[in-house]
């Protein structure tokens, strides 16, 4: 069922009357996310929200590299590097392995480079 009444607005960008389809709206809202879920995934786009993480995550899509490898490509500092390695780990964007007295980090799995790819590929089209 389809239920409308005249509304008087002057965008072009919304509806020019109030018209609700009750059969579409039940089944979007049947299969809605948990609020829960929702919040995670605005959590993890935030992550993506800094631009020195950013980079960081640009970085280790090309390659593996150790803290010191990051802080020379980014010309940045140890501890910033750190931080922002700590809240990447903490989203499970990135993981390390230690070799020795060295700690090398990649992405964590083929989500985060998905995601890369595509954020790139939506920011560079025309």
């Amino acid at each position: 069922m389809v239920i409308c009444t005249s509304i008087h607005m002057k965008e072009n960008e919304v509806c020019e009357i109030e018209c609700t389809n009750e059969e579409a709206v039940k089944q979007v809202k049947s299969n809605m996310l948990d609020e829960t879920v929702l919040l995670n995934v605005a959590d993890n786009f935030k992550v993506f929200g800094d631009l020195t993480r950013l980079k960081i995550l640009q970085a280790l899509y090309q390659r593996e590299l150790c803290v010191c490898d990051l802080t020379t490509v980014l010309d940045a500092n140890q501890t910033t590097i750190s931080h922002q390695l700590r809240v990447l780990r903490g989203k499970n964007l990135v993981k390390f392995r230690k070799k020795g007295k060295m700690a090398y980090y990649s992405l964590a799995d083929e989500h985060v480079v998905k995601i890369i790819e595509m954020g790139v590929e939506h920011a560079t089209e025309k």
